[in-house]
């Protein structure tokens, strides 16, 4: 059951980003399970699983649609997690690093270093998207889980359902532009930032990097909407961004 409910998952996420399901339409167990070609359990569970995502919303009177989201919706969140975890960093060095949450960061913020210097040694660079998007969600869950203020995280759990938002919706083209992969080796940097602040209890420098480390990423992403708009005006085509050019090209931190 857990293999086909991840299949159908994946179906429902692919149509969503493609476009295909629309924002604002209404999903059905009855329909969809007719055309994915599965029973009503795991469509449900799957449902359930990209409302987490934030790819779907559920309705008063039963049953989800697809959400709608703009780039500002997307923006304003992203300020939002800035300052929580802004916070979150504060408390930590306020009390001090523990050893093991020490290590563990150390570890993670060294492979992403590893991560970012191979890529540079190439002819081509190319950042291993996927590879780097699991080290930044981790480096951001290990913050949250470290300062042990349960309201934080719930919050954030909150505020990052909209897609894109949080730091583990990351996701680049197969081959990243050169723009792309420079956000990546910034975002590596403030991790180090952060890290050397936290070691050295410097509370107000920890909090002041983590919200500059939001700000970037929602900048980030307003630049490279807009570089997508350009290129298709220059081509022709409609400027109006779908789920799917979103999806293509967010770079988060």
């Amino acid at each position: 059951m857990a293999a086909q409910t991840d299949r159908v998952i994946s179906a429902l996420r692919d149509l969503i980003l493609s476009g295909e399901a629309e924002p604002g339409e209404r999903l059905t167990e009855l329909g969809y399970a007719a055309r994915l070609g599965v029973s009503r359990t795991p469509l449900r569970l799957a449902f359930a699983e990209l409302e987490k995502e934030g790819l779907l919303e559920r309705l008063p009177a039963g049953g989800y649609r697809v959400r709608t989201f703009s780039m500002k919706h997307i923006s304003d969140a992203v300020d939002v997690r800035g300052v929580l975890e802004g916070m979150a960093v504060r408390l930590i060095a306020e009390t001090g690093l523990d050893d093991e949450v020490r290590q563990e960061l150390e570890s993670v913020v060294g492979q992403g270093r590893k991560l970012v210097d191979d890529a540079m040694k190439r002819d081509s660079p190319v950042v291993d998207a996927e590879a780097w998007r699991r080290l930044n969600m981790r480096f951001h869950d290990i913050l949250i889980e470290a300062c042990g203020n349960l309201a934080i995280a719930s919050a954030l759990e909150h505020n990052n359902k909209l897609p894109f938002v949080g730091p583990g919706s990351m996701a680049l083209p197969q081959v990243p532009t050169r723009l792309e992969i420079s956000f990546v080796q910034r975002a590596q940097s403030d991790h180090e930032d952060v890290l050397e602040a936290l070691i050295h209890r410097q509370a107000s420098r920890a909090e002041a990097l983590m919200r500059e480390h939001a700000y970037r990423s929602r900048e980030n992403k307003r630049q490279l909407m807009s570089e997508l708009r350009r290129e298709r005006e220059s081509a022709g085509e409609s400027p109006r961004l779908g789920p799917a050019e979103l999806a293509a090209h967010v770079v988060s931190a």
